[in-house]
């Protein structure tokens, strides 16, 4: 069975998506019809930008949601996934991509979502930092003994972990962490908490839009961040999609039930190749490729 997988933030690139703009007709209308939806050109960030412009969310989540979701769609019949999941952001892209949203609401929800996200990281100072080399019972047990907001973000493969929370309880964590034995406890250079009780402002934000967007079945289950299970119930799905914000990306325990439920193979949809990389660390013998056209 086939698994499409779909990258978050982090995956981005200047040039992204420039050589699908160039060679699909259909693609180029799409971005085309996305600039006009975003009210501003992010094709011309993602193709001739500076890094740091495409490292804004509000740009940078859009942006790898086009590159992914018009992929699939170029695809075309070739695009036939058993199963889908979304790393964060991806979840949206795998919706879409998916029919579950069309191109023009997936895209409005998901700017939605970045700039109520940017909004809640201006709020309150906060951040996050990887973890490697302990398990996750341990990186969870230390989280629980600070005493400052810290909650495990992204459970990304094992032995790799994200941690979230407010500045003074990562660094507190960080140090904890380290004396406990991880090889490494090293704070990202984002700008919030994501996944995270502080994106609660966010959440509430994001929640009144995704209840007021039609959701229809998507034609292969979703696997959802928040509790690794799959998805077709358009009720469940909406559910899932709001408490993703707050919530941790459970995505080692989507990719071991992706495999329990019979993935054979798996194909990562948009920039960069994050993804296949998490699930060579599940188990190197796995079959992972990048969709091209």
């Amino acid at each position: 069975m086939k698994a499409y997988l779909f990258p978050g933030q982090g995956a981005q690139f200047v040039g992204m998506g420039k050589n699908l703009y160039d060679n699909s007709a259909e693609a180029k209308a799409m971005f085309e019809k996305a600039n006009e939806i975003l009210g501003f050109g992010i094709t011309d960030i993602m193709f001739s930008g500076t890094e740091e412009e495409l490292k804004e969310t509000k740009v940078t989540q859009p942006a790898i949601f086009l590159h992914s979701v018009i992929l699939a769609k170029v695809l075309g019949s070739a695009f036939k996934p058993d199963m889908a999941a979304g790393h964060s952001l991806g979840e949206f892209s795998a919706l879409t991509a998916a029919g579950a949203l069309t191109f023009e609401d997936g895209l409005t929800l998901v700017a939605k979502r970045a700039n109520a996200m940017q909004k809640a990281c201006e709020l309150q100072p906060s951040t996050m930092a990887a973890v490697l080399g302990l398990d996750d019972f341990t990186v969870e047990d230390i989280c629980q003994r600070v005493s400052d907001v810290v909650v495990p973000a992204n459970y990304n493969c094992p032995g790799q972990l994200v941690i979230s929370g407010s500045i003074a309880g990562i660094d507190k964590a960080c140090e904890l962490l380290l004396a406990a034995g991880a090889k490494r406890a090293l704070k990202l250079n984002v700008g919030g908490a994501f996944h995270s009780p502080l994106m609660e402002s966010a959440k509430i934000e994001l929640e009144a839009a995704i209840v007021a967007t039609e959701i229809k079945e998507p034609i292969c289950p979703i696997y959802q961040n928040i509790n690794a299970k799959p998805y077709k119930d358009v009720k469940s799905i909406k559910q899932n999609l709001i408490s993703q914000l707050t919530g941790s990306v459970k995505w080692t325990q989507t990719m071991e039930k992706m495999l329990h439920d019979g993935a054979s193979e798996f194909v990562e949809v948009g920039p960069g190749s994050v993804l296949q990389g998490l699930v060579k660390k599940i188990d190197r013998k796995l079959a992972t490729s990048s969709a091209e056209i």
